[in-house]
């Protein structure tokens, strides 16, 4: 195909409003700023003064802020929205995020751990209409068949609800272009690898008549932005293509070789994903980025071999981060 023209940008920054992980203890750095020790209060009468210090909520879930300014002008994105649906709001409230600002949400996928601040979000702002942008197999009913144990189903997403609710859902299945041409949503990923198989046979999906084996999670998609002169910055949910699929999805649709950025979930964690860890490793060593903040699902294995492999590139995730990239 033909390379999608990504307009450049000058300036890009992404917040982790909601990570598995929270530490505070971890230092502002030129590539990373960390929310402060004292993120809030809390009543707590235990205490002489009547309140305490409180930091930032960690959940399993992902949600990131997304602001990117090319010339002078600035556009404010939600890319997914945590678990519960206080976390990402409580969070976004101590960090001084006013979530009113955003201009649209997209969707990296269905899966609950990353809809479910949406109600959140919603009480927020009100019914005033807000884009949402997102693959139409979110709808899907999934479950989790895991030998010996029930089955579990899965919370599924409303699009009724979402409607009455004041989003403006936009269902695509093909790569979109937002903010004037300057930020990609993948849609479906190409699969090219050999070695990046997908979710295992207990993750299902009900195609209208029985559960049936649903490894690919076709509607797993990214976030992409060409950062001038840098290359591209790339931003995940799960990613459940697989992280070299992405990233090379990437880089065929816009004809952008260089990876500067690659911040997210790689869903490497867990015994069925272990085993690929050494290749995607070695793919994404090889890819080079400058900045490489792997969060959510990684897995703690994941995490050692990454930051073993690109030690000048990896930076631990933390919900309150605030990662800021300029040409």
């Amino acid at each position: 195909m033909d390379p999608i023209p990504l307009a450049p940008v000058d300036e890009v920054s992404i917040t982790t409003l909601v990570d598995n992980v929270y530490d505070a203890l971890l230092e502002s750095d030129d590539r990373a700023v960390r929310a402060p020790f004292k993120a809030g209060v809390a009543s707590a009468p235990q205490f002489e003064t009547g309140s305490t210090t409180v930091g930032l909520r960690a959940e399993h879930g992902f949600a990131a802020l997304v602001t990117v300014r090319r010339s002078n002008s600035t556009t404010t994105l939600l890319f997914d929205t945590g678990l519960s649906p206080d976390a990402m709001v409580v969070n976004a409230e101590r960090l001084g995020v006013d979530l009113t600002r955003i201009q649209a949400v997209v969707l990296s996928h269905g899966h609950f751990d990353h809809a479910g601040g949406l109600a959140g979000l919603a009480a927020r702002r009100g019914t005033r209409a807000l884009p949402m942008v997102l693959h139409p197999r979110v709808w899907a009913r999934r479950q989790l068949a895991l030998p010996g144990a029930p089955a579990q189903e899965l919370p599924t997403l409303s699009k009724r609800s979402l409607a009455g609710e004041g989003f403006e859902v936009i269902e695509r299945r093909e790569p979109s272009l937002l903010v004037d041409g300057s930020v990609l949503i993948t849609g479906e990923v190409d699969r090219t690898t050999d070695f990046e198989h997908g979710m295992p046979p207990a993750h299902q999906a009900w195609n209208g008549s029985a559960w049936e084996p649903d490894p690919l999670v076709v509607d797993d998609q990214a976030l992409v932005v060409n950062l001038r002169a840098r290359g591209l910055v790339v931003l995940t949910g799960c990613g459940h293509a697989g992280a070299v699929n992405i990233v090379r999805h990437a880089q065929r649709l816009t004809g952008t070789p260089r990876l500067h950025a690659l911040v997210g979930g790689l869903h490497l964690g867990g015994r069925a994903f272990e085993p690929i860890i050494g290749r995607t490793v070695e793919a994404l060593r090889e890819a080079g980025p400058r900045l490489l903040v792997p969060g959510h699902c990684t897995g703690w294995r994941a995490q050692l071999a990454l930051a073993a492999a690109l030690p000048n590139a990896w930076v631990p995730s933390s919900s309150g981060s605030t990662y800021r990239l300029t040409a």
